[in-house]
């Protein structure tokens, strides 16, 4: 077999295998996750489909990633507060914003600090990597990943989706 027909099937066989709802499992990929019981904030499928957008659910709901540099607040650098676009907690404070150069919104800490009752992280194997996804502690939706290549002081860098939050800007 030569290399490009062992690629084509190889390839071919990841599709199939992502497209089975085995293959979700054994990817570690989700669909809707309706096992937000743990999180204070709670609605039904149809209900966060009425409440958010279709980016907005893809992201929150499903763990979906917006594409680079398509959210405007990436640029803003205003004085306020992010909040989660889904149920309204304060996560992020224009005092923590940085330009990560990812095309992201990023931040060097969640708005309480490091150790963040806000902001909740749980292993992420998508995508066949390991990293850490960050989530809102009141209503469980996906927000990004936070990784150890941020700047002084905390080292970190929350790479998270613009459509994810709503700016407040301060008053």
């Amino acid at each position: 077999m030569k290399r490009r027909q062992f690629m084509f099937a190889g390839v071919a066989m990841g599709s199939v295998a992502l497209l089975s709802s085995k293959g979700f499992a054994m990817f570690g990929l989700t669909k809707n996750n309706d096992q937000d019981s743990k999180f204070p904030f709670q609605l039904n499928t149809d209900e966060w489909k009425e409440h958010l957008t279709k980016q907005q659910y893809a992201v929150l709901r499903d763990h979906a990633t917006e594409r680079s540099g398509s959210s405007p607040l990436d640029k803003i650098y205003d004085k306020g507060v992010y909040h989660c676009a889904g149920c309204d907690q304060k996560l992020f404070s224009s005092e923590h914003k940085f330009d990560s150069g990812t095309g992201w919104p990023s931040f060097y800490q969640p708005l309480d600090g490091v150790e963040s009752k806000l902001i909740g992280t749980q292993e992420d194997n998508k995508l066949w990597m390991k990293r850490t996804e960050v989530h809102c502690t009141n209503c469980g939706g996906h927000q990004g990943h936070v990784f150890p290549d941020g700047p002084k002081p905390t080292g970190l860098r929350y790479c998270i989706n613009g459509v994810a939050m709503k700016f407040k800007p301060a008053v």
